[in-house]
């Protein structure tokens, strides 16, 4: 956090507590930042964590993300607009607002050329810990994050995971409130993925209230409570990952054929189970239903009536995927 900017911008009829409200753990009132050649990444964004929830943020390169949390996190001052963390107010108060915070960038930023422990110890000394509790804290984190057999090693010996593991580590040794994860598993192997996924739940868990920037949106899916698009700098939609998803409507029966002659039998067979026609695409039939299993057992019925064979049939929902290119008509970035 050496990078922060020591001082702020209040903008007029700010306080100090500024934008805050009741059960909100982060509050971002419509802020504005540009920067040379005109490019404005952020165009009036605002949201709101509540205290011990996760809030995703998503957009695809270039939407604002990073410049979001950089502002929050005290590394950048925005043009206008206001932010709290923890009540805070981060412009007018970044000192104080970075006292209730930490920070894990799309980097690791620590020191190849210390072991886990003393990379720990140094961040306990940054952030004016007594000396006995940097050792001890550093200890915890290590054995919270399973590196406690790694902790002597220099952490160039570590692997992509253990770096970022510590990482996370690094950033909770002041027992912050409120983290920021900007792309904490980007690059990872999907087992290191999962294994930071379980440390990041358990930091919810025990009350941790955490604004996550991420790529895969799987990982968005699982761990964010709620999930906020921005795309040039705006938000364009915002609630859960099941509210995003009924914008593409409800669930599809989707029915796998053997050839096409069956699909195209198939299609006729089931013409009238919902008020919207069946669909064919190669050797798949979707039809959308808004009564899930009912529509199936009819479908069923009919099938077999018609004397077709099935190569699989399954119920789906759109995919946070779907929704994102729906949205942004742009992959996540």
């Amino acid at each position: 956090m050496e990078q922060a900017i020591a001082g702020g911008i209040q903008p007029e009829g700010s306080d100090a507590a500024a934008g805050t409200r009741p059960g909100a753990a982060v509050v971002v009132d419509s802020l504005v930042k540009t920067f040379k050649g005109g490019v404005r990444a952020l165009d009036g964004v605002s949201f709101e964590i509540p205290t011990g929830t996760v809030l995703g943020l998503l957009g695809p390169n270039g939407a604002g993300k990073t410049t979001a949390v950089h502002v929050l996190t005290t590394l950048l001052r925005p043009d206008s607009g206001r932010a709290s963390v923890a009540g805070i107010d981060v412009l007018a108060d970044p000192e104080e607002a970075r006292k209730h915070m930490g920070l894990a960038g799309q980097f690791a930023a620590v020191d190849e050329g210390l072991t886990g422990m003393e990379n720990l110890v140094l961040v306990g000394r940054l952030n004016h810990l007594p000396r006995a509790e940097r050792r001890r804290r550093a200890n915890e984190l290590l054995e919270q994050f399973d590196l406690a057999d790694s902790g002597g090693r220099l952490l160039k010996t570590y692997s992509g995971g253990m770096r970022r593991r510590l990482d996370l580590a690094a950033a909770l040794v002041a027992r912050p409130p409120v983290l920021f994860l900007d792309e904490p598993t980007a690059g990872l192997d999907p087992r290191s993925r999962i294994d930071l996924w379980a440390v990041i739940e358990g930091l919810v868990a025990d009350g941790t209230t955490l604004l996550l920037t991420t790529q895969y949106l799987e990982e968005a899916d699982r761990l964010a409570n709620t999930i906020c698009v921005i795309d040039h700098g705006r938000v364009i939609a915002e609630g859960t990952a099941a509210e995003l998803k009924s914008r593409l409507g409800g669930t599809t029966v989707e029915v796998v054929l053997p050839d096409i002659a069956t699909a195209a039998r198939a299609l006729a067979a089931l013409e009238g189970v919902e008020e919207g026609d069946p669909i064919v695409d190669g050797l798949t039939v979707r039809l959308a239903t808004t009564t899930g299993l009912a529509t199936t057992s009819e479908l069923v019925r009919r099938l077999e009536g018609a004397g077709l064979d099935v190569s699989s049939l399954q119920l789906r929902q759109p995919s946070l995927d779907e929704v994102f290119l729906s949205l942004t008509g742009q992959e996540p970035g």
